[in-house]
């Protein structure tokens, strides 16, 4: 009898498990960095299970293909193999809480039939309106590339004659206020410099926000032609001194303001936040090596890792071939995959699949000229004063390499209007930091260091006296 009760318990709990319906939308939200990427999970219920779909809403991607979709004992399993996707989720008082898989990176990821509350971040740094300075919408034009790119300049008064910076964000497509992970430091930077007397022009990248143009297809040659292009806009406002023009570059815009600079007569100054000072291929074998150090990678792992970037790179640098360089890169990792067994693929995607979504990846225009690039030449040629500056914790463009890289360049230019600073504790970001992880970026509730807006702003008002 004892034995009959369990097993009419398993049967009815198995019956239940059957008619739960799970078809309909499910909200979830992936947090990448800390920042939170709303996911929707479209399930419909077919003759043979289900299929579904998938929106990614912020990057405007929707009803995305899910290949494989499967329900069983309150277990959800779905992928999407061309992007290595992968969710393994089970059911828990009508929610599903699971891992989700991309390229061998697993985050914690719920979806509930709630709608997803949008987060709310601390900034305490962002400027609260009304200015106390004058902001103009402008749209100006890189005729070289047909871009129109859209920005916002800020000016200490409407009327009256000021130097100026033009704000250069960092790698990937970002808008006017370098937002990222709930921060805007190019808007924090931008308020601080115009409240004390110096203009501000801050732009959406090409393709990004309300700038037009194909921000996949450039490389940081071509958003040189952008900064460019900005330097003949103010030339045209009577509210800016033509003598007084500057340029501060975050990151990869700290790699093309001396691109510029060394062109053109019409830069008076620049600063480098968090600038690169060695090739790229350098600084991303030691961003690689500096983060997983952090998030507790073995030294084993690490090394493997090391070597292996290291050669694919090494036929990126060796190339000028595109497609023979993707014959190379696909040549190389299959031979990596056929010798080592405890390479991992994602479930649903065969090898080859796999190895071509990698080459792709690391293939790209802007990758390939950011590999080979070289700084030093075009730091050599700056003759305009110069500050660079970087955080001690920063872990993707690590500060002792880089700023010796700069330093030495400059010195071999003969430039010697020049301040090089590094700051302890400060991150990539510029924020106050143990760590200096990325992932505790958007945690961290201070936009940008203090004391790098005064002193940068002191620097610049130096220069322009």
């Amino acid at each position: 009898m004892k034995t009959f009760s369990i097993l009419l318990l398993a049967f009815l709990t198995s019956i239940t498990l059957i008619a739960q319906d799970i078809s309909g939308q499910w909200n979830g939200g992936l947090k990448l960095q800390g920042t939170q990427l709303p996911l929707v999970i479209n399930i419909t219920k077919t003759a043979t299970g289900f299929s579904a779909t998938m929106d990614s809403p912020n990057q405007g991607a929707m009803g995305i293909p899910i290949t494989t979709t499967t329900f069983e004992n309150s277990k959800l399993y779905f992928a999407i193999p061309n992007a290595t996707i992968e969710y393994n989720g089970e059911l828990k008082d009508n929610e599903f809480i699971g891992i989700f898989k991309q390229s061998g990176q697993e985050f914690p990821l719920n979806f509930s039939r709630n709608a997803l509350e949008k987060l709310v971040f601390k900034r305490p740094q962002e400027p609260i309106k009304p200015s106390s300075y004058y902001s103009e919408d402008v749209i100006f034009h890189n005729t070289k590339a047909n871009v129109s790119l859209a920005g916002t300049l800020t000016l200490p008064q409407k009327d009256g004659n000021f130097p100026v910076v033009i704000l250069i964000s960092g790698s990937g497509p970002q808008n006017r206020d370098e937002e990222l992970l709930g921060h805007k430091p190019f808007l924090v930077i931008s308020d601080y410099l115009t409240k004390n007397g110096i203009a501000v022009l801050r732009y959406d990248d090409r393709g990004v926000a309300k700038s037009t143009g194909n921000f996949k297809a450039g490389t940081s040659a071509d958003f040189e032609t952008d900064v460019e292009s900005a330097i003949a806009y103010l030339k045209t406002r009577k509210e800016i001194n033509k003598n007084k023009i500057g340029l501060i570059g975050h990151s990869e815009g700290g790699l093309i303001a001396p691109m510029v600079a060394s062109k053109s007569k019409d830069v008076a100054f620049i600063v480098l936040l968090a600038g690169p000072g060695i090739k790229g291929n350098k600084i991303l074998l030691l961003q690689k090596e500096l983060i997983e150090k952090e998030q507790g990678v073995s030294e084993s792992e690490i090394k493997k890792g090391l070597e292996t970037n290291a050669k694919l790179f090494d036929l990126i640098n060796k190339s000028n071939d595109s497609q023979q360089l993707k014959t190379d890169l696909t040549n190389y990792l299959s031979e990596l995959f056929a010798n080592d067994s405890t390479a991992e693929i994602p479930n649903g995607m065969t090898k080859d699949e796999f190895i071509a979504l990698q080459v792709n990846q690391i293939a790209t225009p802007w990758m390939q000229y950011f590999i080979k690039y070289d700084p030093a030449p075009a730091l050599e040629k700056v003759k305009c004063p110069l500050l660079a500056v970087n955080g001690a914790k920063d872990l993707q463009v690590p500060s002792k390499e880089n700023l010796a890289g700069i330093a030495n360049a400059l010195k071999k230019g003969g430039n010697k209007k020049v301040t090089i600073k590094e700051y302890p504790n400060l991150n990539h970001l510029f924020q106050e930091s143990e760590t200096g992880a990325p992932s505790d970026y958007e945690t961290i509730e201070q936009t940008f260091a203090p004391i790098v807006l005064e002193e940068m702003t002191s620097w610049i008002k130096l220069q322009t006296k």
